[in-house]
């Protein structure tokens, strides 16, 4: 696998701290025999140098590209939900990449249709809540079928591997990256004589589809999020959102799996 990837892009934010550590990495993975190439349109290796934020920005800013592999350098020192690497231990990354240590994992990808119209892609969430100090309408249809009208902040829906960022902060479920699901959780449901939700995060299925419906009765106006970026887009009408058959290819050490990495994060 790693003979036929050995152009390498490294995306990382500018600043001269940074820089002198990316020029012994440069100087490093040359040893090795890799390329370092100057745009990530050439690259079949894509590396982030930051923590996750900087990884799903670099997978963002790629354009979820199907055709190469993803890794992630933390330059704190401790890895990440996407940081298999860190930057005091690139010998360690390296050899692992050469001397086959290393397994590909597959992360599943959502699509969010605004209106019909615009589409975007999420590796961690996608989020619509309420942008004012009102709350936000929506019905919620799974397969067309109508099965709650919910009032309140707003909603997150997520994919496997996003279940252990935002969604998990407003009590959502840690799912297994393996299942091909996403997850609808509540932020903030009103729940009384009048209006009543399920309450609970629910899972769904990767073949059904979610559509979110703004009821004009509350914010027609909400803020929505795509991972870490927010949608540049204002009134909406409808949002659907289903798991795509797209997967991020990420590069893993055999020894450290989702669950491990779940523990080390959290417990």
């Amino acid at each position: 696998m790693m003979e036929e990837r050995k152009d390498i892009y490294f995306f990382y934010k500018k600043d001269p701290k940074i820089n002198e550590k990316v020029h012994v990495l440069i100087d490093l993975v040359e040893r090795y025999g890799f390329t370092v190439v100057p745009t990530q349109e050439e690259a079949n290796i894509i590396v982030s140098l930051g923590g996750d934020g900087m990884f799903l920005q670099a997978v963002r800013k790629s354009g979820f590209r199907q055709d190469c592999l993803y890794a992630g350098i933390s330059l704190d020192g401790s890895e990440g939900l996407y940081c298999d690497f860190h930057i005091n231990d690139l010998h360690h990354m390296v050899d692992a990449m050469t001397m086959e240590k290393i397994e590909v994992r597959k992360y599943p990808v959502i699509e969010a249709n605004i209106d019909g119209e615009d589409s975007f892609y999420c590796l961690n969430e996608f989020t619509i809540r309420s942008g004012i100090i009102k709350t936000l309408v929506l019905d919620v249809l799974i397969d067309g079928f109508l099965f709650e009208t919910f009032r309140g902040d707003g909603m997150v829906i997520s994919t496997p591997t996003g279940s252990t960022a935002y969604n998990k902060s407003i009590h959502g479920a840690v799912v297994d990256p393996l299942l091909p699901c996403i997850q609808v959780t509540e932020m903030g449901s009103l729940n009384n004589n009048i209006y009543r939700t399920l309450g609970s995060p629910f899972i769904l299925s990767g073949e059904r589809k979610l559509k979110l419906k703004v009821v004009p009765d509350g914010n027609v106006f909400p803020t929505m999020g795509m991972d870490n970026e927010a949608v540049g887009l204002q009134k909406v009408e409808t949002v659907e959102i289903q798991l795509t058959d797209q997967v991020i290819r990420t590069i893993k050490l055999k020894d450290n799996s989702f669950f491990e990495k779940v523990k080390r994060t959290f417990l």
